[in-house]
């Protein structure tokens, strides 16, 4: 199998994404008082969340413009659906600046990706 190959799979790409905004769903909106006590730094958790699902939406064919704009949009609806949620907050600036800034980087590497792609395997364009 090759990378063209699985790179043609978008109905894939597209469940994999589905999963990895349902998984930060679930753990954005979980109450307060169920949540690890022992997770590494908050931000970081919010920068490689938002990057994975920005490169697994990219992957499944969304524009890499419109990338940046779902997954941080994305982000923004459940930093505020957080404050319905027991003992949380919710609706912090740092976590949506987080998210969106994971976004930008997974768009930036599926840029370089699709670049080298079409450089090597010049017969279709990649996402």
């Amino acid at each position: 199998m090759t990378i063209r190959y699985w790179l043609e799979k978008r109905w894939l790409w597209t469940l994999l994404a589905l999963a990895a905004a349902l998984a930060i769903a679930l753990g954005s909106l979980m109450p307060g008082d169920e949540m690890p006590k022992n997770l590494p730094w908050d931000k970081l958790n919010h920068f490689l969340g938002y990057e994975v699902l920005g490169i697994l939406t990219g992957l499944a064919g969304l524009r890499l413009w419109l990338v940046w704009l779902v997954v941080s949009g994305y982000g923004v609806i459940i930093e505020y659906a957080q404050i319905l949620a027991p003992g949380r907050y919710g609706g912090d600036p740092q976590d949506m600046l987080a998210n969106a800034l994971g976004a930008a980087l997974a768009v930036l590497l599926l840029a370089a990706l699709r670049r080298f792609l079409n450089d090597r395997l010049p017969s279709k364009n990649y996402f």
